[in-house]
């Protein structure tokens, strides 16, 4: 089974195609890299999948039942969303935080019951957030506080994780931990994600599947290895790159 399949799949906004006729299946239990440059339609297509915005045109499915016949609430227990700018957490303590994922099982008056607890202990524990739980998010590094959204996802329950830039406010120290806790969760607990990206490199190191788009149109879906080509590199970038290896990691660079 497949984890989304689009077919025909537009979407509009006054006058301006961003998708356009897109064909497209991901696949479960791996890290799919979504790249493309600036205005490519990643971000767009991202909401799509999740449900945030209705297509066009086309049609989207998820596990083999298309999107607009899953009920509300089963969707935010299958789909973890995380936007490239998270709302406002003034206030807020981490196990708060990540206690908000229990939201679709419990709503918002819903008491917490013994596996709503152990949920949100464990993913605190999970994402490496242990001894944090009554740190102010503002409070945290940039890096703790991305861990701290991500475990918000996880102690959602849910098995597809959906992720829009989450390392574009990052130092690469950062970028690396954040990812590399994706990686892990999805290898060690058979997790999807599908995670919107800029650094190509980042991509290679983390994602074991790309999807890049150009105009709203498919320009590449495979295995990382498909992309890391001089000539695949070109068709996504517009311009010249070169593939070498440094420490053992494939690294694109201009030309």
């Amino acid at each position: 089974m497949t984890l989304f399949t689009l077919r025909d799949l537009c979407f509009d906004v006054p006058g301006r195609r961003l998708i356009d006729g897109l064909d497209l299946t991901l696949h479960p239990g791996c890290v799919t890299a979504l790249i493309g440059r600036n205005g490519s339609g990643k971000s767009t297509l991202l909401k799509l999948i999740s449900g945030q915005v209705r297509p066009t045109a086309g049609q989207i499915t998820h596990l083999g039942r298309p999107l607009s016949q899953w009920p509300r609430r089963d969707l935010a227990r299958a789909l973890a969303c995380l936007p490239q700018v998270t709302p406002p957490a003034e206030g807020m303590r981490l196990a708060e935080l990540v206690a908000l994922g229990r939201y679709p099982w419990r709503g918002a008056l819903g008491r917490f019951r013994p596996e709503d607890h152990a949920a949100v202990a464990g993913a605190i524990r999970r994402c490496g957030l242990t001894g944090l739980e009554e740190r102010l998010v503002d409070t945290l590094s940039g890096g703790e506080r991305q861990r701290g959204w991500i475990a918000m996802m996880l102690a959602q329950g849910a098995r597809t994780l959906l992720l829009d830039e989450p390392i574009s406010a990052l130092d690469v120290a950062h970028q690396v931990e954040v990812l590399g806790l994706v990686q892990a969760m999805c290898r060690d607990s058979g997790l999807s994600a599908v995670i919107v990206l800029h650094d190509v490199n980042m991509a290679a190191r983390f994602c074991d599947r790309v999807v890049a788009l150009e105009g709203g149109r498919l320009v590449l879906n495979g295995p990382l290895g498909d992309l890391l080509t001089p000539e695949a590199l070109a068709r996504v970038y517009g311009l010249p790159m070169t593939v070498t290896t440094l420490g053992g990691h494939p690294v694109a660079l201009p030309a």
